[in-house]
């Protein structure tokens, strides 16, 4: 990926492309821990209204550093919605009492009934 982005060049001669910085989160690779913390969300979110969807999705956010110190992590609890970061990002209001069930149940270690 670095080869990559040190390769862009414009294809316009009076513009210039200048590619800094670097990377600055470790990969998210959650250990057996956390499976069995997604094992549990699923459980309470089953019991809620519907399973998990386990999605695996590009960027970098905290959870990165707490997986790679092989703790258990879930990134993504928060609002439903869409649009993160843009002018037309959006919560689904509607959700909101789903999703804190969601985070109390798991904190509380509610798992399968």
């Amino acid at each position: 990926m670095e080869r990559v982005l040190a390769g862009l060049a414009a294809t316009d001669p009076r513009v210039t492309v200048t590619v800094d910085g670097g990377w600055n989160r470790p990969p998210m690779r959650p250990g057996p821990a956390g499976r069995r913390l997604f094992v549990l969300a699923d459980a309470v979110a089953t019991r809620i209204r519907a399973p998990l969807a386990e999605l695996h999705v590009g960027g970098g956010s905290d959870a990165n550093f707490v997986a790679a110190l092989g703790r258990p992590v879930l990134c993504g609890m928060g609002a439903t919605g869409d649009g993160a970061h843009a002018r037309h990002e959006h919560v689904i209001v509607a959700d909101l009492p789903d999703r804190v069930a969601l985070t109390a149940g798991v904190l509380l270690g509610l798992g399968p009934v």
